[in-house]
This record gives structure tokens, C-alpha cells and sequence, in this order.
């Protein structure tokens, strides 16, 4: 089966989208996103099969560019993560009412094409131009339908798309350096380089000031809370869930192969980086105030984890990093859609103006505290088994790494418990909280029901991942 159609059906999808109309863009959006999902798994199959799906053609001549996708288990992983949130995401969002909503849907699609693209690509210009791609439907999405003062959100999403966009020339000029020396962009020959010690510094900085950004990682964390906060929840979705794993594949993908000498050198401090993330973006998250923020913060510290992880340069950091990807793309997505949900009926996302929702709703009230359960890695949630894996990987290179790492479960409790007993407890609040929605309760249960089967049953996605992190880090092992 050729891969190349994953990515057509969304490409079609959001223009059809955008002709259907605004009346019927949502339905028309949720359709072609339950048939990318219903395209991926037949890829799985056929992958499953033994067949082999990646797809390769001659681009542009000069200078040497292919239309190369390689659909491995990583990136399969990754997609079957993009495309089962998108329909999730758009369907979450039924309960909203969106001016020019053709617009809104299609760029949801249009976005979904583009990180689909930057997930398969195995030529390094078409990854990049994919990973541009994305930037652009999340920067009008966030700018256009976004909360709050409308200057306010311009400054953050101005900020977000520069910030972006300049330390991705970074990665440009490191692709064209290894264009030159290899005379192709395609993977398996960038991956054949024999680069100098020196060499590989500079590429390693060069890819990890984009991944940095994108993930983000402190002090490269400074656009995040805004963003988050100033965009509609659909769009935090988008980014949180599925946009900032676009880095922390591209990490173990692209990085670390092609400069595993500087990965080594500097491990220490790459891995002291996440997890300095992971105690900032909890220190911080205690002292919000707004729900939005507070679940932003949340975000930053589980990908410092997850970076720490993938920097260890271990099979079990870098499995348990991706199993933690996508059990925190399930997760946040549905923390943010409580989110949504609570702004929906009391019109405020700030904390001391919430409470007593639980004597109203109590069936919203358990949904909500099972989701906040597996945020802090409870055992038989999903996250739970990425998140251990993380930290046993850490005490393979050091046991106060794993210890330091660790105070993610503890900071993590506390300020989740704590906000769901400000949101959900106490006295009942004046206003009516009406009980969820058929559209609210069958989102917020699916993504639940992923949520503890994979945290009961996590062996199809370890047995997807393995071979291609193992092929990996054959790669990273090459040159010692």
C-alpha cells in the first residue's frame, strides 16, 4: 500500500472541508479525520504483514531532492498518535460555535497533513518543508480564533511563529552542510556520514535549537503558557498533543544519529536540561492561578522527562520516551478539553472561581479525576509505564538523575490533586453547572479508555517501537 495516501486523504480533506461550507465544515472535517485514522490502521496491517509501505520518488534535480516517506514503527507510532487525536480534537469541538468555520476546520486537517508529513519524511528538505507547514494553520488558528485581547494574543503568537521559525534556519543551514557532504538529503545517506567530532557539535546545536523551541525546552519554554493560554482549545490541543512531539521524535530521528558523538559528550548536561524542566515547570505550575496556564506548566514539565529520557541514549529511555509521548498526547488533550468543558458553563478559567462541581456532576467529576490520575503516572495508566520506563533509564546512567526525575510524580501530585480540589470540591458554586454533553462524556471516555487499556496493555506499542529504536541506536553506536 502506498503511504503517500495517508497523506493525500488529509490534504483532500481540508479542502473539501473549506468548499463544503460553513454548515457543514465540522461534520465534513470529522469524517476525513475518522478515514485518516481508519487509512492508518490499514497501514499498521500492512506493516504488521511484513510489506514493506515507504514511498520514494525523484523530486527536484538539482539540487538533489526526493519525495521520500519512510513509514517504520517509530513513525507509524507517531502518526497513528496524530491521527487518532485528530478526529478526537474535532469532534471535541462541536460544542463551540466558530466564525468562518470552513476556515477553522480546514486548517485543522491542513495541520494534520503537515505533521503526518514531518512524522513519515525521510528526506531532510521534505522534512523540513512539512515542519514549516505546521506552523502555518496553528499561527492563524491561535491568532484568529484565540481567547483574550486581541492584542495580547497577536504579541504571543507573533512571538511563538518568530521564535519558531528562526531556530528552524538553524536546521536548514545544518541540512544543506550535510547536503554537501553527502550530495543527498535522504536519510540513509545522511546517516552513512562520517562526520568529524566538530562536525557533529555544530549539526547537534544546530538541530537542538529548533527541537528546544518546538518541545520546548527551558530557557527556550518562554512562548508556551502564552500561546497556550491566548489559543483556542482546539489549538492548545493541537499543540500540546501532537505539535511538540513532532521535536522529541525529530530528537531520536534526525539528532542523535547523525551527531551521536556530541549526544555523548554531553549527555550529562542534556539530561540535567529536561529534568530542570520537569522541577521549574512544576515550581511554576503550583503558583498558577488560570487552569489553562496551570496545565501548561503541567506540559513543560512531563517533556522535560520525556527529553531526559530520550537522551540517555538507551533502548529503555528511548521506548519509554515515546510510550510517555503518546500517553501524554491522550492526556493533556483531555485535561485541556475539561478545561473547556468548565469555561464553557462558568465562563472563567480561573481557579478560586470554580468549585462545588462535583456535587453537581458527578459523572464529569470521576472522568476528570481519572484523567488527573493518569497525569501523575498512577499504576495501570498509561503514562505510568512510559513514565517508569523514563526513570529506570535514568538510574541506568545515574541514580540521582532517576531521583531528580522523579520529583515529576511527587510536585506532579500535588499540584494536580491540589487544582482538582479547587475545581471539583468545596462548597457549591452559585452557578449551574449543567452535566456533560453526549459530544463531552463520549470524547472525555475514549480518551480515558485509551488512556487505562494501554496502561494495562502496553505490548502492540512496545512491539512497534522496539525494531526501529533498535535500528536506531545501531546508528548512534556506529562511531564511538
Amino acid at each position: 500500500m502506498n503511504v503517500s495516501l495517508l497523506l493525500i486523504l488529509l490534504l483532500v480533506g481540508a479542502i473539501v472541508t473549506y468548499l463544503a461550507g460553513d454548515k457543514l465544515a465540522s461534520k465534513v472535517a470529522l469524517f476525513f479525520g475518522l478515514a485518516s485514522l481508519g487509512c492508518t490502521i490499514v497501514l499498521l496491517n500492512h506493516y504488521n504483514l511484513g510489506e514493506n509501505i515507504s514511498f520514494i520518488t525523484r523530486w527536484i534535480t538539482q539540487p538533489n531532492v526526493s519525495f521520500a516517506l519512510k513509514a517504520d514503527g517509530l513513525s507509524l507510532a507517531m502518526v497513528l498518535l496524530t491521527t487518532a487525536l485528530t478526529p478526537i480534537i474535532i469532534f471535541s469541538s462541536f460544542g463551540n460555535e466558530y466564525k468562518n468555520s470552513k476556515a477553522f476546520y480546514a486548517l485543522i486537517l491542513f495541520m494534520s497533513f503537515a505533521m503526518t508529513g514531518t512524522f513519515l519524511a525521510s528526506d531532510g528538505l521534505l522534512y523540513y518543508i512539512f515542519w514549516e507547514l505546521a506552523l502555518i494553520p496553528i499561527y492563524f488558528i491561535a491568532l484568529i480564533w484565540g481567547n483574550g485581547d486581541a492584542e495580547d494574543r497577536k504579541k504571543a503568537v507573533v512571538k511563538f511563529f518568530i521564535y519558531t521559525l528562526a531556530g528552524s534556519l538553524f536546521m536548514l543551514v545544518a541540512f544543506v552542510y550535510l547536503y554537501l557532504k553527502a550530495g543527498s538529503f535522504l536519510i540513509e545517506d545522511l546517516y552513512k556520514l562520517n562526520l568529524s567530532s566538530s562536525e557533529q557539535l555544530w549539526i547537534f546545536l544546530a538541530f537542538f535549537l529548533a527541537y528546544a523551541i518546538k518541545i520546548p525546552l527551558i530557557p527556550f519554554h518562554t512562548w508556551q503558557a502564552n500561546v497556550y493560554q491566548k489559543a483556542p482549545t482546539v489549538g492548545t490541543m493541537l499543540l500540546s498533543g501532537i505539535m511538540l512531539k513532532m521535536g522529541l521524535y525529530s530528537v531520536i530521528r534526525w539528532q542523535l544519529p547523525l551527531a551521536p558523538l556530541a549526544a555523548k559528550e554531553y549527555l550529562p548536561v542534556l539530561i540535567g536540561i529536561g529534568i530542570a524542566g520537569v522541577i521549574y515547570g512544576s515550581i511554576v505550575a503550583l503558583r498558577q492561578k488560570d487552569l489553562k496556564k496551570l496545565l501548561a506548566y503541567s506540559s513543560l514539565a512531563h517533556v522535560g522527562l520525556i527529553s531526559a529520557g530520550t537522551y540517555t541514549l538507551t533502548l529503555d529511555g528511548l521506548r519509554g520516551s515515546v510510550l510517555q509521548m503518546i500517553a501524554h498526547g491522550f492526556v493533556v488533550v483531555g485535561l485541556f478539553f475539561v478545561a473547556e468543558i468548565i469555561f464553557r458553563r462558568y465562563e472563567t478559567r480561573t481557579i478560586a472561581e470554580m468549585g462545588g462541581i462535583r456535587a453537581q456532576t458527578p459523572k464529569f467529576t470521576s472522568l476528570f479525576l481519572l484523567l488527573v490520575l493518569a497525569s501523575v503516572a498512577l499504576p495501570t495508566t498509561f503514562n505510568f509505564v512510559g513514565e517508569f520506563t523514563v526513570l529506570y533509564s535514568l538510574s541506568q546512567i545515574n541514580v540521582w538523575f532517576a531521583v531528580l526525575g522523579g520529583t515529576t510524580i511527587i510536585l506532579g501530585a500535588y499540584y494536580m490533586l491540589k487544582m482538582f480540589q479547587y475545581t471539583m470540591l468545596g462548597e457549591t458554586n452559585k452557578r449551574i453547572f449543567a452535566d456533560v454533553t453526549a459530544n463531552e462524556g463520549i470524547t472525555l471516555v475514549l480518551i480515558v479508555a485509551v488512556l487505562f487499556f494501554f496502561g494495562l496493555y502496553p505490548k502492540p506499542i512496545i512491539d512497534l517501537i522496539t525494531p526501529s529504536l533498535e535500528e536506531i541506536l545501531t546508528q548512534i553506536n556506529r562511531i564511538n
